[in-house]
Parts: C-alpha cells; structure tokens; sequence
C-alpha cells in the first residue's frame, strides 16, 4: 500500500459498500478528518489516507507551499500532480483490498485535500463518482488540460467555504462553481460565517448530501 491510513468498517454490510476517502489538509496527518468518521453514514467505508510530504513535528502535506521574498505563497504543482496520481493509485488498492463499490466513491477533502479532490476528481472520473471540497478551492494548474467532459459528465460536488477563511480567501473558492458549471457538472456551493475549518452546519449539510445521493 502507498500511503498509510485508517480505516471504519461499515456497520450497515453490503455485497458492496459505498467508500468515503478523507484527504486531510497541509501541516495535518489522518486522524484529523476521521474524528468525525464515527458521525458519517453506516453503509460506508470510511478511509482517511496520510500525505505522503513529512512535515516536522508531526504533520503531513500533499505538497510543498513556497513563500518567496515578499511573502507570496505558491503552490508546487508537480509535487501536487504527483500526489493525485498517489491517491489514484491507491484507490485502486484499496477497492481490491476492501469489499467497495466502484461505483460509489466519494472524496472529502479539507484545505489542501479539497485542492487535491478537485484534481484527482476531473483526472481520474471512472474512480471517483462524487467530491465534498472544504475549505479549498479549484487549481486548475494540476488538474487535466484536456477534460473529457463527457466522461465526467457523473461527478457532482459539494463545495464549502467559511465566509471569513483567512487561510483561502472566500473570493478563490467561489470561482469553483461557475468553472465546474461551465464543464457541466452539478455543484451544490455553501457558506458559513466561519474562519477556516468545517462548522457544525456544514458538516450536517454535506452529510445529508452525500446520503441523498449515494443511491443516484
């Protein structure tokens, strides 16, 4: 297995159960996202997967962020790209490991895991049916140049942003809509009076979204 993670059996059994795949955010590991595995749906797998980038005392990234000299941030995109095709890899691991309906994977991802699910979403669609985007936004730097719209045509996402994010500005993420839109997709686009991090209310909504469309 290429990347380490942890894992909640479904307490509802099926010849095939759904799967959610937590992807943390930078400087974070797996056991973040998965304190709130116990509060997710019971038919499903529920993994939360550690980036592959150590970085000290004890957190993870997907990949690395720069400042330079004025203190502006970017983005290495080919550490990013790498990390897509990671988790690309992994999820074809895991669906042989684990009894996981192919057809019904979900992504949800914080911060720079939502960065990362937008990508690995529009590289890999016949992995990936559905995404939960927290807090991030759409870097369409790392994501296919040529998108097959029609072999995307099933994904629907559930992006989210606080109002008041002072990590990802609120503006970033608000340009995921209208691009996934243009591509034809079916986006649902919350936001919460919150800094960076997922509120209470936003954890319900996306719950129910994802329970709303498992069987569709």
């Amino acid at each position: 297995m290429n990347l380490q993670y942890l894992v909640r059996e479904p307490k509802i059994r099926l010849d095939k159960n759904p799967l959610l795949l937590l992807l943390h955010g930078y400087g974070s590991n797996e056991e973040d996202l998965f304190s709130f595995a116990a509060e997710l749906p019971e038919d499903s797998f529920v993994i939360s997967v550690r980036a592959p980038y150590i970085l000290e005392p004890y957190g993870h990234a997907w990949y690395a962020i720069h400042f330079d000299a004025d203190e502006n941030k970017f983005s290495d995109n080919e550490q990013a790209k790498e990390s897509v095709a990671l988790i690309g890899i992994f999820i074809d691991e895991i669906v042989k490991q684990y009894p996981i309906d192919t057809e019904n994977v979900t992504l949800i991802g914080f911060s720079q895991g939502a960065i990362l699910s937008y990508a690995t979403a529009l590289t890999y669609p016949e992995k990936i049916s559905k995404v939960v985007a927290l807090s991030g936004y759409f870097n369409q730097d790392i994501a296919p140049e040529v998108i097959d719209t029609k072999a995307i045509s099933h994904l629907k996402f559930f992006i989210s942003h606080g109002t008041v994010d002072q990590v990802i500005p609120v503006d970033w993420a608000r340009k995921a809509k209208p691009a996934l839109e243009n591509l034809g997709l079916e986006v649902v686009y919350h936001e919460y009076p919150v800094g960076h991090g997922v509120a209470p209310q936003n954890f319900f909504d996306f719950k129910n979204w994802i329970i709303q469309n498992n069987n569709k």
